[in-house]
């Protein structure tokens, strides 16, 4: 029995050194590990400020490997993956994320908002509406909103785009009623390749009611109303759209004066134009004017006049090269190749320019081809602004 004792009272010390050498050891080996770490996550920030992003990922995915339990991490490798164009890796990272149980609630939203952004940059449009649906409620709601208006404006899903657009606006997040005008206005005209015309019209009244300052309810109601054969109704139309919108002048005026000769409302309509141009003198209001003086049984000026007076109020290339078209030189048999060169320079004057990102085009657009946005067209042409 005394053996035992004795046995028991040498063998404390023993297992107790043993104990405190073996944290100890621990102890070294997690500082050596969290020392790691955080050299290659540093690391990997000083690449990134460099904008060696090669260099910042292999440094990222050294920091996940030494410490595969830190999420911002992953987030962080997840997006730098998603701006390099590696949209599948991006996609692992953040699914990765997901799976994992040990992951709080508001990170969890987090990875699901990477992964639908993610799926939005590799133009995965029904995966990422998916996942933008299921943070309905979250703090990522807001910006989950504006990825799917976003999401079904591309894939021209206008009814889903309405529904989105009225849940932002009822949340505060600003006025889309310019939005839902061009969204209605859209319907209207996909019903119209159907050669359906009653629910186009109804689309576009509602348009109208919606965004009553608008120019392309109108514009658009006008063109069905006179492919219907009713010019005089299209007619009073855009002068309702005149008076609405006089801002809108330069992009009315055309089909105006077309819808006036038709109806035989030219006189009227020409003076509400010289009024126009009188506040406003741009070069679609003055070939508006042009075209109804033609028009007109007693004209009041050629025009050539027109345009002469036009050039005495604004240095203009394009009214100039209408002008020599009717001018007889003193070489006349230059006159065509002159003419052509004038009409080639004048091109780009012509083109209408998005305020958003410098995206030039022939016609006015109401969604820029380029950049997407809404009404950033101005309705002046190049040479105008």
């Amino acid at each position: 029995m005394e053996i035992e004792v004795t046995w028991i009272l040498l063998g404390l010390p023993v297992a107790f050194a043993l104990g405190w050498f073996a944290s100890r050891m621990d102890v070294r080996q997690l500082r050596i590990e969290n020392r790691q770490a955080p050299k290659a996550y540093f690391k990997g920030l000083n690449f990134l400020l460099n904008e060696q992003q090669d260099q910042a990922i292999d440094a990222f995915i050294e920091a996940v490997q030494s410490d595969p339990d830190t999420s911002e991490l992953h987030f962080a490798l997840g997006n730098l993956f998603r701006r390099r164009g590696e949209y599948e890796r991006a996609v692992r990272v953040h699914q990765h994320l997901l799976s994992r149980g040990d992951l709080s609630q508001d990170d969890r939203h987090r990875a699901q908002h990477a992964l639908a952004l993610d799926f939005l940059k590799a133009g995965l449009l029904d995966r990422a509406e998916a996942a933008l649906v299921k943070l309905e409620g979250t703090r990522f709601e807001a910006q989950a909103r504006l990825a799917l208006l976003a999401n079904y404006e591309r894939s021209r899903d206008w009814e889903h785009a309405a529904s989105i657009a009225q849940k932002l606006e009822s949340s505060n997040q600003g006025s889309f009623s310019g939005r839902l005008s061009h969204y209605l206005c859209e319907q209207a005209a996909s019903g119209l390749a159907t050669g359906d015309t009653e629910t186009p019209m109804k689309h576009l009244s509602s348009a109208i009611k919606i965004a009553p300052d608008a120019p392309r309810p109108r514009l658009d109601l006008a063109r069905l109303q006179f492919s219907l054969g009713a010019a005089a109704s299209a007619c009073n139309t855009l002068l309702q759209a005149l008076a609405a919108t006089p801002q809108s002048v330069a992009l009315i005026a055309p089909a105006l004066a077309q819808y006036a000769i038709a109806s035989d409302q030219g006189t009227k309509v020409l003076a509400e134009l010289k009024c126009a141009y009188e506040q406003s003198p741009l070069l679609d209001v003055l070939d508006a004017i042009v075209s109804l003086e033609a028009a007109s049984a007693v004209p009041s000026a050629s025009a050539r006049e027109w345009y002469v007076r036009h050039l005495e109020r604004e240095p203009s290339l394009v009214a100039a090269a209408k002008w020599i078209a009717g001018e007889k030189l003193e070489h006349e048999q230059f006159h065509p190749q002159v003419q052509r060169a004038l009409d080639q320079a004048v091109k780009p004057l012509t083109r209408y320019r998005c305020a958003a990102c410098g995206f030039e085009a022939k016609q006015h657009f109401w969604q820029c081809p380029g950049c997407q946005a809404w009404d950033s067209y101005p309705a002046r042409r190049v040479e105008e602004l």
